[in-house]
């Protein structure tokens, strides 16, 4: 079984006991969080639920871990004109474990 969920306006694809990375969510490690807004579904059997746009149901999750990604470099330059500017930005995520799917 798995679905299709769409988590702080991205898709992912999830099945039950997964961990997954999305952008920060609100909420403590340990919290239980739901999503609702389930866009595709298969089941066990085989059968595929197609939202049209969203199938009823939910996911629910575990917060893990809260964190900031890699460091992404900006960097900006105007030849000839002495214009030089340099930025980071670190992005921060949370990680989610799926606990169970019902539709």
């Amino acid at each position: 079984m798995f679905a299709i969920v769409e988590i702080a306006a991205q898709q992912f694809r999830v099945q039950p006991s997964d961990v997954v990375t999305v952008p920060k969510l609100a909420g403590n490690i340990g919290d239980e969080v739901t999503f609702s807004n389930i866009l595709l579904a298969s089941e066990d059997s085989g059968a595929i639920k197609i939202g049209t746009p969203l199938i009823s149901g939910a996911v629910k999750a575990t917060i893990l871990a809260h964190g900031k990604g890699e460091k992404v470099i900006v960097f900006k330059k105007k030849r000839r004109k002495g214009y030089r500017k340099k930025n980071g930005h670190r992005q921060q995520y949370t990680q989610i474990q799926i606990n169970n799917i019902s539709l």
